[in-house]
C-alpha cells in the first residue's frame, strides 16, 4: 500500500465487560457535550453516567461497545422487563456518527430481544436529539404518550416498537 492510500477502519460490536465502563462513561460524555445546555444538570448528569454506575447498570442487562479500530466510539445498553426490553443510553461520537453504526449497535439489541421473545422493545430521547429520533423512526419505532415525560426536568419523549416477529429485520 502506497503512503496515499488509507486503509478502511474496523468496526467491532461486542458484549461490554467491567473492564469498558470507563470507555464507556467517556462515550457517553462526549457524545452528548455539546446538548449540555439542554438538559437540566441532574438530566444531563443521568445521561452521562460515572464509571461506578456503568458497571451498576453492567448488572442490570446487557450493554454493547462499538470499537472502530479498537477505539470506543459507540454505545447502547438494554434492561429486560418482562416480555420487554428497555432501551437506554444509545451514544455514538460526533466523530462517528453518519456510518450506520446506530443501526448496528440496534440490530444487537434486536437480536437479544428476539432470543428471549421480548414483545416490545422501547426508550426514550429528548427532543433535542434529531439524529437519534430519525434514527429510531427509521427503525420502525413509533412515538407513544407513555411516561416519563422527562428526567429531572429535562422533556423526555417516549418510542416503542412492536412486532410479533422481532427477528424481522428493520
Amino acid at each position: 500500500m502506497s503512503g496515499t492510500e488509507s486503509k478502511r477502519p474496523t468496526l467491532a460490536i461486542r458484549l461490554a465487560t467491567m473492564e469498558d465502563a470507563a470507555s464507556i462513561s467517556e462515550v457517553l460524555l462526549q457524545s452528548f457535550i455539546e446538548y449540555k445546555s439542554q438538559y437540566t444538570p441532574d438530566g444531563f448528569a443521568a445521561t452521562t453516567p460515572t464509571v461506578e454506575q456503568i458497571k451498576n447498570r453492567l448488572n442490570e442487562g446487557p450493554m454493547w461497545i462499538a470499537l472502530l479500530d479498537g477505539t470506543a466510539v459507540a454505545t447502547v445498553s438494554a434492561v429486560p422487563q418482562g416480555e420487554s426490553l428497555y432501551v437506554r443510553g444509545m451514544a455514538v461520537l460526533p466523530s462517528a456518527r453518519g456510518h450506520r453504526i446506530g443501526k448496528l449497535l440496534m440490530d444487537s439489541v434486536q437480536d437479544f430481544a428476539a432470543a428471549r421473545a421480548c414483545k416490545r422493545l422501547y426508550l426514550s430521547t429528548t427532543p433535542f436529539l434529531g439524529r437519534a429520533i430519525a434514527l429510531y423512526e427509521r427503525l420502525g419505532f413509533i412515538r407513544t404518550a407513555e411516561s416519563p415525560h422527562d428526567l429531572y426536568g429535562t422533556p423526555l419523549l417516549q418510542w416503542r416498537r412492536c412486532s410479533p416477529n422481532l427477528r424481522s429485520r428493520w
